[in-house]
């Protein structure tokens, strides 16, 4: 276990921060990020996770945040508009504001895997808590969290005391290992870890993660409610559930009475995972785990396989990663987006439900959900849509690039 004690601290100076009149008008209306070319001046050279205070042109508060000056995002905005001392009273009271709003969720039974904090949208930009069974999964999407670690771990345990808490490092934080004080992907900063594997549950299922190296934080909570919407669609049909990771849409069919279950995922060991969780649900199921064919292999060229040899389906799941990491691809991830939901149709049997996400926050859903009934119309077959959707209860939205999910279901 990481001994937090080797964290750095953040200086006990603040830096004050000058911006343009543009980046004035942004925090005025709330949004958690400074961008650097918004800023003017900075008193002093600082280091990731040292706190800000911007200031307006006379000279009045503006914001707090953690501040960042490798990060195209300067400042994460902690407090707006009211100064107040970021402490652990503050973070305390974040965090208790976070759970209050996912009360409902935490008290379903059937329910123990949940995003705890969801970053900006919870007021703490840049830090994601997941929550598996008795086990808590810290993403950090930028280092300036590190200094506060020593502040924010202790605050974690003692209000709801997890068995483990696993540290998880987006792409861009682990890239910089000169800021994490010897912290890597997978530590843990917290207890033990349960023997494999860690199980939790969702919509009754018991579903199996890896905190330490699976995608993200082990699980993808965020389709929770999409799946439960597909459970009430599969009655009778034929399921196809493309980039199925870990079965959690294949699942919910099956016990919504599918007849036929076919994932496709390129991934293997995501797909053994799926396999054990078809296992280990065959009571809530009531089918074996050798009823779901498991396809291993790339999306599209597994579609067109399946397309050749005259496999047709009626109810189709696209679930893709991101297309879109940066503004510069999102021309080739609305191709993408296209291509995938054309080659979807390909398979769709007539009167069938395709079920689309995106989960790219760089495309927003209106254009994304008109995109996918344009490809309808242009493949001349008839879009009824059913269902369009966005975030569930414990991924809260609260400003605009904190939109990233978006779903579909159209029958055509």
């Amino acid at each position: 276990m990481f001994d937090l004690a080797r964290l750095p601290r953040p200086d006990s100076r603040r830096l004050a921060i000058r911006v343009t009149a543009a980046a004035e008008r942004e925090l005025r209306q709330g949004h958690p990020w400074l961008f650097d070319g918004g800023v003017t001046s900075v008193s002093f050279a600082g280091q990731p996770g040292d706190l800000g205070v911007v200031f307006d042109g006379e000279r009045r508060f503006l914001a707090i945040g953690l501040y960042d000056p490798t990060s195209p995002i300067r400042l994460r905005v902690l407090q707006h508009r009211e100064p107040a001392p970021i402490d652990a009273a503050w973070f305390r009271g974040r965090l208790l504001a976070a759970a209050g709003r996912r009360a409902a969720l935490q008290a379903d039974e059937s329910v123990t895997g949940l995003r705890l904090v969801h970053g900006e949208n919870d007021g703490l930009p840049g830090l994601v808590v997941d929550v598996y069974a008795t086990v808590q999964v810290l993403r950090l999407d930028t280092a300036a969290w590190v200094p506060h670690l020593t502040t924010l771990v202790p605050l974690l345990v003692e209000l709801w005391r997890p068995a483990g808490i696993v540290l998880r490092l987006s792409r861009r934080a682990a890239a910089q290992p000169e800021f994490l004080a010897g912290l890597t992907d997978g530590q843990l900063l917290h207890g033990t870890l349960p023997e494999p594997p860690l199980l939790f549950r969702e919509n009754g299922f018991l579903m199996e993660v890896d905190p330490v190296a699976g995608q993200k934080t082990g699980y993808f909570l965020d389709q929770r409610d999409n799946r439960a919407y597909v459970e009430t669609l599969a009655a009778g049909r034929d399921l196809l559930d493309v980039f199925a990771y870990h079965g959690g849409f294949a699942l919910h069919a099956a016990r919504g009475g599918a007849r036929a279950l076919v994932t496709i995922d390129q991934s293997q060991p995501a797909t053994a995972t799926a396999l054990r969780n078809f296992k280990r649900n065959e009571n809530l199921t009531g089918r074996p785990a050798a009823d779901y064919e498991t396809l291993v292999g790339d999306a599209f060229q597994t579609m067109a396989l399946l397309a050749r040899h005259g496999r047709r389906f009626d109810l189709i799941v696209l679930d893709p990663p991101s297309f879109a990491r940066r503004q510069a691809d999102v021309p080739g991830a609305l191709a993408a987006y296209r291509r995938l939901v054309h080659a979807g149709l390909g398979l769709l049997a007539p009167a069938g439900i395709l079920v689309a996400a995106s989960c790219s926050s760089r495309v927003a859903a209106e254009p994304f959900f008109a995109l996918v009934q344009e490809t309808v119309r242009e493949a001349g077959r008839p879009g009824q849509v059913l269902r369009t959707s966005q975030h569930a209860i414990d991924h809260p939205i609260g400003f605009p690039e904190g939109a990233y999910l978006k779903c579909i279901a159209l029958r055509s």
